[in-house]
C-alpha cells in the first residue's frame, strides 16, 4: 500500500482519467462494431431465426427502430471489445491502495473474469438460445403467428447473454473472496438453502420474465455454486494462513518509510 495518502483532488483527477481513457475505447470499439452492424446483427439473430415458423421473419414496427437497433449493437459490441482497456483502467485506478500480495491477483482475476464471462456468454448462444426460441416457437400456429420485433428481440438477448456472462463470473468472485479470507468454505457449505432461494431471485431478476429463462439460468448458477464451494475449500485462505498475514499486515504498517 501506498505510504502517503493522496488528497481527495488527486483521487478525482485520477478518476477522471480513467473514464476518459475508457470513453475512448468505447468509442473506438462502437466506431467498429458499427462498420459490422449487420454482420452482428445476422449473428446475433440467427439462433431465432433458426427457429421461426415458415412465414414468420423478424420486423420494425417504428420508424427509427432498425436504426436505434444498430446502434444498441454497436454499443454492446464496442463494450466488449473495449472490456480490457476498461478493465485495465480501473486495475490502474485501484492498484495504489492496494498491498502486494493483493496486487498479484488482480491481472490473472481481470483476464479470467473475461474468459468466463465469454463462456457463459457462449454457453447461452449456443445452449440456452436454440431450447429457447425453440420452445417458444412452438406456440405460433394457424391461430396465432410468430412476429417478433427486432427491439424487443434485442433486448431479451443481450439480458440473457450479459446474465450468463456474469453468472460465470462466479467461481472467480468466490476464489478471489476465499483468498483473501472473506468467505470460508464451512460458511459457504451451511448457507445451502439459501443459496437456492438467492439462485431462483436471481434469475428472476437478471432474465426476462419467463419462466423458462429463468429456470435455463438457476441450473447452471446452482452448479457454480456448487463448484465454487470446492474451489474455496482447495483455495481458500486456512486459518495458519490469516494469522501469518496478519503479523505480516502489522509489520508492514509500523515499518516506517524508507
Amino acid at each position: 500500500m501506498t505510504d502517503q495518502k493522496m488528497p481527495l483532488t488527486a483521487h478525482l483527477e485520477e478518476l477522471r482519467k480513467r473514464l476518459i481513457y475508457s470513453f475512448i475505447a468505447l468509442g473506438i470499439g462502437f466506431g467498429i462494431s458499427y462498420g459490422f452492424k449487420e454482420k452482428l446483427f445476422f449473428f446475433l439473430s440467427k439462433p431465432l431465426e433458426a427457429n421461426l415458423p415458415e412465414g414468420s421473419t423478424l420486423q420494425y414496427i417504428s420508424i427509427p427502430e432498425a436504426f436505434l437497433t444498430y446502434l444498441k449493437i454497436s454499443l454492446f459490441g464496442g463494450l466488449i471489445l473495449a472490456m480490457p482497456v476498461i478493465l485495465y483502467q480501473v486495475w490502474r485506478f485501484v492498484a495504489p491502495g492496494l498491498y502486494e500480495r493483493e496486487k498479484r491477483y488482480m491481472i490473472p482475476f481481470v483476464l479470467v473474469s473475461m474468459l468466463f464471462f465469454l463462456g457463459g456468454a457462449s454457453f447461452c448462444y449456443y445452449i440456452v438460445f436454440p431450447f429457447v426460441f425453440r420452445f417458444f416457437m412452438s406456440f405460433s400456429g394457424e391461430a396465432i403467428q410468430a412476429m417478433p420485433t427486432i427491439r424487443q428481440y434485442l433486448s431479451f438477448a443481450t439480458r440473457l447473454l450479459v446474465a450468463f456472462g456474469l453468472v460465470f463470473e462466479m467461481p472467480i468472485f468466490f476464489f478471489f473472496l476465499g483468498r483473501i479470507g472473506l468467505v470460508s468454505y464451512q460458511g459457504l457449505a451451511r448457507q445451502r438453502r439459501m443459496a437456492v432461494v438467492l439462485v431462483f431471485l436471481g434469475g428472476a431478476l437478471l432474465t426476462p420474465p419467463d419462466v423458462v429463462s429463468q429456470l435455463m439460468l438457476a441450473g447452471p448458477l446452482m452448479i457454480l455454486f456448487e463448484l465454487s464451494i470446492q474451489i474455496v475449500r482447495i483455495t481458500g485462505k486456512k486459518r495458519s494462513e490469516e494469522s501469518v498475514q496478519e503479523e505480516g499486515d502489522e509489520t508492514e504498517e509500523e515499518a516506517p518509510a524508507g
